[in-house]
């Protein structure tokens, strides 16, 4: 058997390690899993795609409408609800 040394978050690691806990399986044995479905696919078991929310473009659009709530107070709405 080999070891694998990997480094992440504390707090990333905690919150896997709870899910795969409450599923029952180990940090190692969620690992293992991986792996082999990366050799069973022949690649990532999954979509890997860029989260549009986090751009560039998006990020500077937010930061500009916080600056303008922030300046100006921003606008109330009344919450409206629809059948």
């Amino acid at each position: 058997m080999a070891n694998l040394n990997i480094r992440v978050d504390d707090t990333l690691k905690q919150q896997a390690e709870q899910i795969f806990s409450d599923i029952g399986i180990t940090l190692s044995a969620a690992t293992t899993i991986f792996l082999k479905q990366v050799v069973r696919y022949n690649g990532i078991p999954f979509e890997l795609r860029a989260d549009p929310f986090y751009s560039a473009e998006n990020q500077a659009r937010l930061l500009i409408s916080k600056e303008r709530m922030e300046r100006t107070g921003g606008t109330v709405h009344e919450l409206v609800e629809v059948d």
